[in-house]
C-alpha cells in the first residue's frame, strides 16, 4: 500500500516507549545498587555512599497523565453516524466502503473500524437501499451540549448519536459543518450541566506534552500521549491547511477528538493521519485550536463559515522571483491574475504584484496570505503593501464574500526545479498569439521547446503563452529579445515571464546565467 494521508484516525499505544523506559530504570537502580555496597569516603567529601532506600528516592519516577486524564476524559465522546447509502458522500465512509461481497480480510478489518455492512459476507444478498454506519469522536465545549468533531465525520448523516464516557447515550443534530476545515459543530439537547473542555488560547510549542483522547476501532475512552512534533503542515487537504503535527498515536476513529496540553485545554482537533498501512506510525495531524475557535463561533451563530475574499490566484515569491523583481528576500505572495470584478481588481491590484504585508503583519507565502484573509469578515476594510515594479506601495480595499462553490485557489510552485547553466537564450521557438488558432491575440505562443534550456527546465511547455517578460506585456520577439538584454545588463541573474497554461496565468523566473 502506498504511503498515504488517511482522514479518518485512531489510538493504538505501541509498547516500544514504556519497554525503553523500563530498561533505562532497571540500568539506574543497578548502577546505584553497585555503588552502595561499597560505604566509605567519598571523593565528594561525604562519609559514605547514598544508601539504596534513599536512591531509590533520588530516582523519582516522573509524573503521569492521571490527573490530567480524570479531569478531560469525562467531555470526550463517542460519535457513531448512520448515512443513506444511496446519499453517501461522506469523505470517511468513500475510504472506508466494501465493493466486493466476499468476506475478505479487509471486510473483517473495516467492521473492526466501525463500519458494518449489512448483507454479503453473512450469505444474504446486499441490498440496494441500506444505511451505513461509522464512528468518530468528539468533545463538549459547553455545559448545554455544543460538541466539536470532524465534518468527515457526520457529513450527510442521516442520524447522529454520542456516547459519553460512562457510557450514556444521546441524539445529537448537526448545527452546521465547515469542509474546508473539516470541522463541524454538532449539538445534544435536554441538559445544562454537560462536562466540557475549553480550547487553549496559547498555541504549543513544538516539544510539548500532548494528550490525545477518542474513539479508535470504537474502542472508546481510549487516551495516548507524545509530544507536538511541528506546526503549520500544510498535507495538500485545502488551501487553509496549518495543521499541528503530534506523535502520540492516533487512528481511524480518533477524527474529531480532542488533544490536550497539559493544562487540560484543546490545543487541536485531530483530524487525520500519515501513513503506509493505515495504522498510526506515529504522525499524526491536528486542526489548531485558533483555527477551530474562529470556525465553531461562526457555525454556532449561523450555522456556517464566511470567509473574505481578496479575489485573487497568486503563488509563492521563490528565490529567482524575488531576484528578477528586485526583492531583497523571497517572501510574499506574487499575483498570477486578479479576477475579474474581485475586490483586487477593483482596487487596483495588477499581475506581477507582490502582496508582502495585510494590515502591517508580514505575509510569509501565498498560503499565508490565503489563511489570513479568510479570518476576515466579509466587508472588512484591509490595507495590503504591494511590491509593484522596484516600488512599495499600500493599497486599501474591502473584502468580498469568498463564493460558497469557489474553491479558493493557491497554487503553490514548489521552484524546485535546479538553475540552469544558462544564457539570455531562453530555448524557446515562439510565434505570435494572433497568427496561432485559439492561443488569442495577446503574446507570443511557445510552438518549441529546447529540453535542455532554461525555459524547459522551469517548466515551460509547447503551447503556453508567454504575455510578458520582465515586468513588459511582449507581442513579438524583438520585444522579448530586447527585455532579456535589458534584464542582463541591469544584473539580474533572471528574468520573470508571465506565462499562461490553458485557463491559468503563473510567473516563472526562468536563468540568465
Amino acid at each position: 500500500m502506498n504511503d498515504r494521508v488517511n482522514s479518518d484516525t485512531t489510538t493504538s499505544r505501541k509498547i516500544l516507549r514504556p519497554r525503553r523506559l523500563a530498561l533505562l530504570g532497571t540500568v539506574a537502580a543497578l548502577g546505584v545498587a553497585a555503588l552502595s555496597i561499597a560505604p566509605g569516603p567519598s571523593p565528594f567529601g561525604m562519609n559514605s555512599f547514598i544508601a539504596p532506600a534513599h536512591a531509590a528516592e533520588a530516582v523519582a519516577t516522573p509524573p503521569g497523565f492521571g490527573d490530567l486524564v480524570s479531569k478531560v476524559k469525562p467531555a470526550v465522546i463517542s460519535v457513531r453516524v448512520r448515512i443513506d447509502q444511496d446519499n453517501d458522500k461522506s469523505a470517511m465512509l468513500q475510504q472506508n466502503r466494501m465493493d466486493s461481497d466476499e468476506d475478505t480480510p479487509f471486510d473483517q478489518f473495516s467492521r473492526q473500524f466501525g463500519f458494518r455492512f449489512p448483507g454479503g459476507p453473512n450469505g444474504m444478498p446486499r441490498q440496494r437501499h441500506q444505511m451505513i454506519t461509522g464512528e468518530g469522536s468528539g468533545f463538549f465545549i459547553s455545559a448545554d451540549g455544543y460538541a466539536v468533531t470532524n465534518n468527515h465525520v457526520v457529513d450527510h448523516a442521516e442520524s447522529v448519536q454520542v456516547t459519553m464516557d460512562d457510557g450514556t447515550t444521546y441524539t445529537a443534530k448537526v448545527v452546521g459543518t465547515d469542509p474546508k476545515t473539516d470541522l463541524a459543530l454538532i449539538k445534544v439537547d435536554g441538559k445544562k450541566d454537560f462536562p466540557f473542555v475549553k480550547f487553549s488560547d496559547q498555541k504549543p510549542r513544538i516539544g510539548d506534552w500532548v494528550v490525545a483522547v477518542g474513539n479508535p476501532f470504537g474502542l472508546g475512552g481510549t487516551v495516548t500521549a507524545g509530544i507536538v512534533s511541528a506546526s503549520g503542515r500544510d498535507i495538500g487537504n485545502g488551501p487553509y491547511d496549518d495543521f499541528i503535527q503530534i506523535d502520540a498515536p492516533i487512528n481511524k476513529g480518533n477524527s474529531g477528538g480532542p488533544a490536550f496540553d497539559m493544562n487540560g485545554n484543546v490545543i487541536g482537533v485531530n483530524t487525520a493521519i500519515f501513513s503506509p498501512s493505515g495504522g498510526s506510525v506515529g504522525i499524526g495531524f491536528d486542526i489548531p485550536a485558533s483555527t477551530a475557535k474562529l470556525v465553531v463561533a461562526q457555525l454556532k451563530d449561523k450555522g456556517a463559515v464566511t470567509r473574505g475574499w481578496l479575489g485573487v490566484q497568486v503563488q509563492p515569491v521563490t528565490s529567482d522571483i524575488a531576484d528578477s523583481l528586485g526583492l531583497k528576500e523571497a517572501r510574499g505572495a506574487i499575483v498570477d491574475n486578479p479576477q475579474a470584478g474581485s475586490p483586487a481588481a477593483k482596487a487596483g491590484i495588477e499581475a506581477g504584484d507582490v502582496i508582502t504585508a495585510v494590515n502591517g503583519t508580514t505575509i510569509k507565502d501565498s498560503r499565508d496570505l490565503a489563511r489570513t484573509i479568510a479570518t476576515l469578515a466579509p466587508g472588512t476594510s484591509v490595507k495590503l503593501d504591494v511590491f509593484r515594479k522596484g516600488d512599495s506601495k499600500t493599497v486599501t480595499l474591502a473584502l468580498g464574500e469568498l463564493p460558497n462553490e469557489q474553491q479558493a485557489q493557491n497554487k503553490a510552485y514548489d521552484g524546485k526545479v535546479q538553475p540552469g547553466a544558462g544564457t539570455p537564450r531562453l530555448g524557446l521557438g515562439l510565434a505570435p498569439a494572433g497568427e496561432v488558432q485559439g492561443a488569442g491575440q495577446k503574446g507570443l505562443v511557445v510552438t518549441e521547446v529546447d529540453p535542455e534550456g532554461p525555459a524547459a527546465q522551469r517548466g515551460i511547455k509547447t503551447g503556453d503563452v508567454i504575455l510578458n517578460v520582465g515586468g513588459k506585456a511582449v507581442s513579438n520577439v524583438g520585444e522579448v529579445r530586447s527585455e532579456l538584454a535589458q534584464a542582463k545588463s541591469s544584473g539580474k541573474r533572471s528574468v520573470l515571464l508571465q506565462v499562461r497554461s490553458a485557463d491559468a496565468t503563473r510567473f516563472v523566473a526562468v536563468p540568465l546565467a
